[in-house]
C-alpha cells in the first residue's frame, strides 16, 4: 500500500502544494509550526476521514477560506485510487473515489491503512481511559466496516439515551420510551464488545514476542481487556442501572465507558511502570498495530512518525528502524541531525518552510 501522491488547495497553511512521494521513506523537515503535520493529517484524513487531532473540518479549512481540497492517489494491490476530499464550511465532507461520489465518510475506511505514531501515543499507557478507547476504534474501523457501523450506530444511541434521561426530568411521562434506546444500546454494545475482544486477542498475539525483544526479554506483556460490562450481562446492567441514570443524566453502563491495561507478568504498567516502561509499551502496541493490519489485510499499512524519534532513546531507535523494511514511512522532524542522515534510508526528502514544500535532491541531502 503506497500513497503515490498528494495536492492540496486551502487546506491549513496550505493555500496550493503538489507532492509526489517515494515507496520508501519520506523525511518531511523544517522548523515547528511549518506545516510539516499538516501534511500527515491531510493523508490520515484521507484514511479515517477524521483528524487525528480531533479537530472539526472548519478548523481545517485555511484562515480567510470557506472550503478546502485534499486529493490523493493511493496505490494497492496494483491498482490506483483517485481520491477527492472536500472539506466545506457548516456542511458536511464531499468525497469522490475515482471520480465516483461517496455518499457515507464511512464508505471511504479501509481504503487506506494508516498507523500513525506521535509524541502524544508515548502517553498512551498513562492517559486517560478515553485515548486506550480510541486506539480501539480508530483501528478496528480501519479494519472492519461492520465494527465502524456499530461504533456510529451506538453513539447516536447512546447520544439520543442521554438526551432523553435529561428530558424525563422535566416531563416524567417520557420515562417509557427509554425501553426502545435501552434495546438499541444493548444491540450494538454487545457488538462492539465482542469486537474489542477478539481484536486484543489477536492484538496479544503479536505484542508479546515484540514487546519481549524491545525489553531485552525482562518484559512479558499481555493487553487486559477491562470492559466495563460483559456481552452476556450488559442487558440486566442496563436495566438494572436505570435510576442511577435517570439521576445523572448520563449513561453509566456501555463499551463507552471500557478500557484496557498493559500488565508485565503480575503488574499493571499502567499504574505502577517506570515512563520508560510505558513508552516501551506504547511503542510496542504501534509495532503491533503495523504487524497486525498487514496480517489482516495482507497489505502492508503506511507508517507515519510525527516527531518521535527524537523522544525515543537508542535502543527503541534501532528496534523501530529495523521495522521498517517494506513499509512506505513518512518522518517528520526539525531537523536532518546526525541520526536521520546515517541511520536512515532516505528516498525522499522534502524541506517545509511557512506553507511551502521543496523537495532536495540527493546531493543536496548530504549538504
Amino acid at each position: 500500500m503506497i500513497i503515490s501522491s498528494l495536492s492540496l488547495q486551502d487546506f491549513r497553511n496550505y493555500e496550493g502544494m503538489t507532492l509526489s512521494f517515494s515507496p520508501g521513506t519520506n523525511i518531511l523537515y523544517g522548523d515547528n509550526a511549518q506545516g510539516k503535520t499538516n501534511i500527515l493529517e491531510a493523508m490520515y484524513l484521507v484514511a479515517t476521514t477524521k483528524s487525528h487531532r480531533g479537530v472539526r473540518d472548519r478548523d481545517m479549512i485555511r484562515f480567510g477560506c470557506h472550503e478546502a481540497h485534499i486529493r490523493t492517489v493511493i496505490l494497492k494491490k496494483g491498482l490506483d485510487y483517485r481520491v477527492d476530499l472536500h472539506l466545506r464550511e457548516g456542511k458536511s465532507k464531499g468525497i469522490a473515489i475515482n471520480g465516483q461520489r461517496v455518499k457515507k465518510a464511512s464508505d471511504l475506511m479501509g481504503l487506506l491503512h494508516i498507523v500513525f505514531f506521535s509524541p502524544e501515543d508515548l502517553t498512551i499507557v498513562k492517559n486517560g481511559p478515553a485515548y486506550r478507547r480510541h486506539f480501539l476504534d480508530m483501528e478496528l474501523c480501519q479494519l472492519d466496516g461492520v465494527y465502524l457501523q456499530s461504533l456510529n450506530s451506538y453513539n447516536k444511541v447512546l447520544e439520543n439515551r442521554n438526551k432523553l434521561l435529561k428530558a424525563i426530568f422535566e416531563t416524567p411521562s417520557l420515562k417509557p420510551t427509554l425501553d426502545v434506546w435501552d434495546a438499541q444500546l444493548v444491540d450494538y454494545g454487545v457488538r462492539i464488545i465482542e469486537e474489542r475482544t477478539k481484536f486484543l486477542t489477536r492484538l496479544n498475539e503479536v505484542i508479546g514476542p515484540i514487546h519481549e525483544k524491545l525489553s531485552g526479554g525482562k518484559e512479558h506483556l499481555t493487553l487486559v481487556y477491562e470492559p466495563n460490562v460483559t456481552a452476556d450481562q450488559m442487558a440486566s446492567q442496563v436495566k438494572a442501572s436505570r435510576d442511577r441514570d435517570l439521576y445523572s443524566h448520563q449513561t453509566q453502563v456501555g463499551p463507552h465507558k471500557d478500557d484496557f491495561s498493559f500488565v508485565n507478568d503480575t503488574i499493571d504498567l499502567r499504574r505502577y511502570g517506570s515512563q520508560g516502561q510505558q513508552r516501551t509499551c506504547a511503542l510496542s502496541l504501534k509495532l503491533s498495530e503495523l504487524r497486525l493490519v498487514e496480517e489482516m489485510t495482507g497489505d502492508a499499512p503506511v507508517l507515519m512518525l510525527d516527531d518521535v524519534l527524537s523522544e525515543l532513546d537508542s535502543s527503541r531507535q534501532n528496534y523501530l528502524i529495523e521495522s521498517l523494511g517494506g513499509i512506505q514511512t513518512f518522518i517528520t522532524c526539525t531537523g536532518l541531525d546526525e541520526f536521520v542522515e546515517h541511520r536512515f534510508r532516505i528516498d525522499s526528502l522534502y524541506e517545509v518552510t511557512n506553507g511551502h514544500v521543496t523537495q532536495r535532491t540527493d546531493n543536496e541531502k548530504d549538504g
